[in-house]
């Protein structure tokens, strides 16, 4: 049989970091045994439904290059992909339940079902509906539908079948949690709109689905599921549920939190492989000291791993039963070690630089240092220090306008440097830069400067700080010859000898 998965989001808002990895182990565990995974819409709540929300979860998707092989725009043999446009299906599936006695019509008003959980809470039962509409005869129920009574449609809770125990591929051998699960659950709301309990397990056996990957936050409605699988006499499916992942402060990730949208990472200049990275390492715990020796060993939480060593390495056994922080410094170090990767073949220091591009012109718009040719220079000048490629602006303004010596930051560093030592460096470089323009590279020009040095009495820092407060009015940033090497011989002596009149 064909491994089929599904990644079934609501499109209540925004895809959120604990979406999107759900969405990755589903590709990567479709990949890893030649599978497919499908994209569906499971939008049964209307109320909570949000325009432009699917086309954003396929935007975040579509960014961090998990493809799914069927779903909205990709047409294939288990469609319809939006629930809403599957409605006769659960009602068919719910009728069954209906003739085999296994749910029954309730017509119980919102106001009364509340007053009946007050009552029962006051006498410390557990249970949260009186089952009053499960005694009412096919006779008295077809009146009142035909009367036009809004119902809801309930799973007896009194009739399920002997089923055997749950398993889940993440937290292996399940406790009977029924007690967590409400009275006789609704299947079928009173807007004839399917419960997600109902939705899900009809499309996952209607479309072939053989693994179920979703968020542990389902766990406790497995037992349900399992429930209506046996009422319904049909096959299940293997389940993984996720553990969640959580905030930095030990907080539950989700929509109603910023910080955690994916696509607010696109837009911070990250690095979708290295977001899947940290995600897919967000959990991927260590093996179990009970385990054989031939168990897989997961990855370390820092670890560097590229599409397809993820793929390969892969293994719902490795996950950990924990809920995983997501700790923002593993993110940006596995982004600054994907970024060194991709710099060193050309293809890859040429993406990245027209990735770059884009940040560069927002920020200086007049600028004419921005082609790609030129980015590539500096990339490979700031390498190392880049984290995410919206940061070169800041890490090297110097490169795209002119230095701000009336800055505060320069203004101390000039007021740290004798006067007398400074015009001397700046006027000795110049004059063997006018002399060295045939030879303008980062090597010859880091000899050139050691060269000078030697020439002074001045200490190595004391002269590249003059230099670094002349060429860039910062502090900080790459070395004096790379950064000699990008200006060019042009802009470098003009910026000398600014700093000279100064």
């Amino acid at each position: 049989m064909t491994t089929l998965l599904r990644f079934a989001p609501s499109p209540t808002g925004a895809l959120h970091l604990g979406g999107l990895r759900t969405a990755l182990y589903n590709y990567l565990y479709a990949k890893k045994t030649s599978g497919k995974w499908i994209l569906r819409i499971e939008d049964t709540d209307r109320t909570r439904a949000v325009p432009g929300a699917v086309e954003g979860i396929q935007d975040a998707l579509g960014w961090a290059g998990l493809e799914y092989d069927y779903g909205p725009g990709k047409p294939g043999p288990h469609g319809p992909y939006f629930q809403s446009e599957r409605l006769d299906l659960y009602h068919s599936y719910a009728n069954r339940l209906l003739e085999s006695g296994h749910a029954y019509r309730c017509f119980c008003s919102a106001d009364k079902l509340a007053a009946t959980r007050e009552k029962l809470a006051r006498t410390g039962s557990n249970s949260t509906y009186d089952k009053t509409c499960l005694h009412l005869t096919e006779e008295e129920a077809a009146r009142k539908v035909h009367a036009g009574e809004k119902f809801i449609v309930r799973l007896n809770d009194g009739r399920l079948p002997v089923r055997p125990p749950g398993y889940d591929l993440v937290f292996k051998n399940l406790k009977d949690a029924h007690a967590s699960l409400p009275t006789d659950p609704v299947l079928l709301k009173s807007d004839s709109f399917p419960t997600y309990h109902l939705a899900s397990v009809v499309d996952d056996y209607e479309m072939g689905i053989t693994h179920v990957v979703r968020g542990e936050e389902w766990l406790p409605s497995l037992p349900l599921h399992l429930d209506l699988y046996a009422c319904l006499n049909l096959p299940t499916p293997q389940f993984a549920h996720l553990p969640i992942l959580l905030n930095p402060d030990g907080t539950k990730m989700s929509k109603r939190k910023g910080d955690v949208h994916v696509l607010d990472y696109k837009k911070r200049g990250w690095e979708p492989s290295s977001v899947l990275n940290w995600l897919a390492l967000a959990g991927w715990g260590v093996q179990d000291a009970s385990s054989s020796a031939s168990a897989k060993q997961a990855p370390d939480s820092t670890t560097l791993m590229t599409m397809q060593e993820m793929i390969r390495n892969f293994d719902f056994s490795v996950l950990t039963h924990r809920r995983s922080v997501l700790d923002p410094a593993k993110l940006e170090y596995i982004n600054k070690h994907h970024l060194m990767r991709l710099m060193t073949s050309p293809e890859g220091l040429r993406a990245l630089a027209e990735r770059a591009q884009p940040y560069v012109k927002e920020a200086y718009p007049e600028s004419p240092y921005s082609t790609v040719q030129y980015m590539e220079k500096i990339i490979c000048a700031l390498q190392g220090r880049i984290v995410k490629l919206s940061d070169i602006p800041t890490l090297g303004p110097f490169f795209f306008a002119e230095p701000d010596y009336a800055s505060p930051e320069a203004q101390k560093m000039r007021q740290s440097l004798s006067g007398e030592n400074y015009a001397a460096v700046v006027e000795s470089l110049i004059a063997r830069l006018r002399a060295a323009e045939g030879q303008w590279d980062a090597t010859s020009l880091s000899h050139l400067l050691h060269e000078e040095n030697a020439k002074t009495s001045l200490k190595q820092k004391e002269y590249m700080t003059i230099l670094r407060h002349a060429l860039t009015g910062m502090k900080t940033g790459p070395s004096v010859a790379d950064t000699l090497d990008v200006l060019g011989p042009e802009r470098s002596i003009a910026r000398l000898q600014s700093a000279r009149a100064l």
